[in-house]
């Protein structure tokens, strides 16, 4: 397996852009990534995008990406309320707003939605990340559900064992109103990245998988 870097010093500016349909997405899809990233660069600014929110879950996404976003240099947390579910059907509304973001963030790398996954929210945001970072580096997460989804990534970042487990701890720690899930437990983060440490060989066990749809070699 081949081995890419970002062409970055470790101490050169680097701008990254998370994108996440609803409140906990960003977190659960690439949070340890994002985590990674800190640990590794010195100079990160980081545009955090949650598009739908209540009361309850808005104050449980900014007080989790305060400590996501701990050891980031500069950071911009943006929550938006946009009707959960609905995205297609109010697709102009989160297109303007996309149109906006563009204008005033040029990232370095974009994480956002794989274009596959079936909730409908998902999609158009990955869609619309498509149509206004074109010439960007994407990485396109994923997220455990019902639907059952899950396809072959063919991006990893490989964590280890103390950053997946904080990425858990966070996530556990501040989605409080989501705990009833049936899903949304510990055992369900820590099996797909084992899974993805699994499909990448990664000497700490436990990776994040990404697609990748387009990338220069140099």
């Amino acid at each position: 397996m081949l081995s890419v870097a970002l062409r970055k010093p470790d101490d050169a500016p680097l701008r990254v852009l998370c994108l996440g349909a609803h409140c906990d997405d960003i977190e659960i899809g690439c949070g340890g990534t994002v985590l990674k990233l800190l640990e590794t660069y010195k100079r990160v600014a980081v545009d955090w995008i949650v598009f739908s929110s209540d009361g309850q879950r808005a104050n449980e996404a900014r007080e989790s990406a305060s400590i996501f976003l701990k050891e980031a240099g500069s950071s911009n947390v943006v929550i938006k309320n946009f009707a959960n579910s609905f995205f297609p059907y109010i697709g102009s509304e989160i297109k303007r707003y996309f149109e906006e973001l563009k204008r005033n963030v040029s990232p370095d790398l974009v994480f956002t939605h794989y274009r596959n996954d079936l909730h409908q929210d998902h999609r158009l945001i990955s869609e619309l990340a498509w149509n206004s970072f074109r010439d960007h580096m994407i990485l396109e997460y994923e997220i455990p559900k019902y639907d059952g989804d899950l396809a072959s990534p063919n991006s990893f970042v490989h964590l280890d064992e103390v950053i997946a487990q904080r990425k858990i701890a966070y996530i556990m720690e501040n989605f409080r109103s989501q705990r009833a899930k049936q899903w949304f437990d510990e055992q369900t983060f820590l099996a797909i990245l084992r899974l993805r440490g699994v499909e990448s060989n990664a000497p700490g066990k436990y990776a994040e998988g990404f697609y990748c749809r387009k990338t220069v070699l140099a």
